[in-house]
């Protein structure tokens, strides 16, 4: 009967100092999910999880911010539901998905208040136009200037023939696929995520031009080509068709193109030089197939990243006469069209005079 009596003295003590412990660790997992700083002054912080990120490596950082105090606390409570409902009985129900983004996240939130944060997907997004007409090395300039990728990295994705194979593009580079628009891009991007956006976007809007987006690669890709030379000679909108149309009938009968940003390109993007004032009568006998003065046809890829404007104008291109045409108002960006080289010596001589 003694023993009997010592042994349940004894279950209650170690079940007492079991209750003890637990509600003791409870007081010290309570402590360690609180709010680093509970004064009324908070300090944010800028946090970067990038896509990919363990939830583990987020603890980390956050501990390393001091936006929390314990990260393996963090991490089993993202982890485990029934530890968020023991600690935070009245925090709201969900599930906790770390999403990447950029977030700001205040060191007076407690660990529950961060977790909901960071299943947000909050992002702070930089507003990047790129102009019709840009070619990749201009694109990668601006990228790497706003910090949204490297520019090295956006360059030698864009020049892997493996990236044009991924998006159905016949040619080494994506050069012409990355549409001109307003772009929403995050800092610390990949630079294949940039890519990605900007050629889906290409495929998304080409079918806003009739008979475009129902063309195969290959005419598709030809097109480009066209229009990434038309979008360097226009300058008002209208005269577009009639530029596009003097570049098929030049074509139609095995002419060059005598297309002067062809050159431009060949010193810029291929020499790496500086970008000329004028083009010479030295520059047009450069040896490259992309000099559009020594070489009948089209180049071998485009040398911009086309608009709207350009690829509709070559996709749609009215029938004319017109084999020339030569800018006769500079300040109108205005260009007279002829049909034959006579006319266009005598418009010439004339737009000299002015």
């Amino acid at each position: 009967m003694k023993n009997k009596f010592r042994n349940l003295i004894l279950s209650f003590f170690v079940l007492g100092a079991l209750l003890i412990g637990l509600f003791g660790l409870y007081l010290y997992a309570k402590n360690q999910v609180s709010a680093v700083n509970k004064t009324e002054t908070e300090r944010k912080v800028r946090i970067e999880v990038p896509s990919g990120m363990s939830v583990y490596k987020v603890a980390e950082v956050l501990k390393n911010k001091k936006l929390i105090k314990n990260e393996k606390i963090f991490y089993y409570i993202a982890r485990y539901d029934f530890l968020k409902k023991i600690l935070f009985p009245n925090a709201d129900n969900f599930t906790f998905v770390l999403k990447s983004g950029i977030y700001y996240i205040s060191d007076n939130m407690n660990v529950i208040e961060i977790q909901k944060e960071l299943t947000s997907g909050m992002q702070e997004y930089i507003k990047i136009s790129f102009p019709e007409g840009f070619t990749i090395t201009k694109i990668a300039a601006i990228l790497d200037e706003n910090k949204i990728c490297s520019k090295d990295d956006f360059v030698s994705i864009c020049k892997n023939p493996a990236t044009a194979e991924k998006y159905n593009i016949p040619a080494q580079s994506v050069e012409g696929y990355l549409f001109p628009d307003t772009y929403f891009l995050t800092g610390g991007m990949s630079a294949i995520s940039v890519v990605d956006i900007m050629i889906k976007n290409f495929y998304e809007k080409i079918k806003e031009v009739p008979n475009l987006s129902q063309m195969n690669a290959l005419d598709l890709f030809q097109t480009v080509i066209l229009s990434s030379i038309v979008e360097r000679e226009y300058r008002v909108s209208d005269e577009a068709p009639l530029i596009a149309s003097v570049f098929k009938n030049r074509i139609r009968h095995n002419i060059g193109l005598y297309s002067c940003a062809t050159i431009v390109y060949i010193i810029t993007e291929i020499e790496g030089r500086p970008h000329p004032d004028r083009v010479l009568l030295s520059d047009t006998k450069i040896d490259n197939p992309y000099n559009t003065y020594k070489w009948a046809g089209l180049p071998p890829g485009p040398i911009s990243n086309p608009g709207l404007v350009a690829l509709n104008a070559c996709t749609n291109t009215p029938n004319t006469d017109f084999y020339f045409f030569q800018l006769t108002d500079a300040t109108a960006g205005r260009h007279s069209f002829t049909e034959t080289f006579d006319e266009h010596k005598a418009s010439h001589n004339l737009s000299t005079k002015k």
